[in-house]
């Protein structure tokens, strides 16, 4: 009888595994078969041609996703750590604390769309035109819940025996937070941001009401930019075959870029490098 119970338990274990990879692997081979074949070099170099003229790429989409990714990264991650940390170490059973908690998880629930809205209400209607600044902002609110949530559950996992140690060497709250417990925690706190990161990399609702898209090279903040979601968007709708090709190249280069990011995070994170391992 335990035999045969260990046995389905693993037997039911196997199948949730596959059940949770098939659907990632049929996604990406089938990208692979639709995409693979339109991916060149002009695809990694050029700008989008006009409407009705085939060649052309994305390089100025690829180029506008980080820096977009760039900027939310450099909004959201800051905060939403700090927020995480403040939630766990700080502001702990305050109602302050259950405020920011109870924020934090209705922001995680705002469909991206009404958090584009609500940033082209704020910056770009205020500015009197779209921009790669307002993007960059509505995906960096968009990450900020996730990481908060993610660094408090992280940080609640350290032992209090590490911070106690710390304190009764004489060490500050502060600086026990920041170089002990934080560092302790910071492989899953990494993991956090990489999941807040590969979630508002695809997102494409609230970039129409903020970044709105630009067919030419442009880095300028406050202009509007190319994205990759957006460009893929742009060309899935198009009554153009040549169109619908590069669309399923940006959509498998889009999601090679999230895999690669992360699968690099996470190995680095397992080497120790940003354990602070020498």
């Amino acid at each position: 009888m335990r035999t045969a119970t260990d046995g389905l338990a693993t037997g039911l274990a196997v199948l949730s595994t596959v059940l949770v990879v098939a659907p990632l692997v049929a996604i990406f081979v089938y990208l692979i078969y639709k995409g693979a074949s339109s991916l060149s070099l002009a695809f990694f170099t050029q700008v989008p041609k006009p409407e009705g003229e085939t060649g052309g790429g994305m390089a100025n989409a690829i180029v506008g996703s980080a820096v977009l990714l760039g900027l939310a990264s450099l909004i959201g991650v800051p905060i939403g750590i700090s927020g995480g940390i403040f939630l766990a170490e700080f502001g702990r059973g305050t109602k302050l604390a259950n405020a920011v908690r109870f924020t934090a998880d209705v922001l995680n629930g705002v469909p991206s769309i009404v958090m584009g809205i609500a940033v082209y209400s704020l910056i770009v209607y205020q500015q009197k035109h779209f921009s790669a600044f307002s993007g960059g902002v509505a995906l960096g609110i968009m990450m900020i819940p996730t990481v908060t949530r993610t660094t408090e559950e992280m940080l609640l996992m350290v032992p209090h025996a590490v911070r106690e140690a710390a304190l009764a060497l004489g060490v500050p709250n502060w600086r026990s937070v920041l170089s002990i417990t934080v560092k302790t925690a910071s492989p899953g706190i990494i993991t956090g941001c990489m999941l807040a990161f590969a979630r508002v990399a695809g997102e494409t609702a609230p970039l129409i009401f903020t970044a709105l898209g630009n067919s030419n090279w442009s880095v300028n903040l406050n202009e509007p930019i190319a994205a990759l979601p957006l460009q893929i968007y742009t060309y899935a709708i198009s009554p153009y075959d040549d169109l619908h090709r590069l669309a399923w190249a940006g959509a498998l280069v889009l999601i090679v870029l999230i895999v690669a990011a992360v699968s690099l995070v996470r190995y680095v994170t397992s080497r120790g490098v940003l354990k602070g391992a020498s």
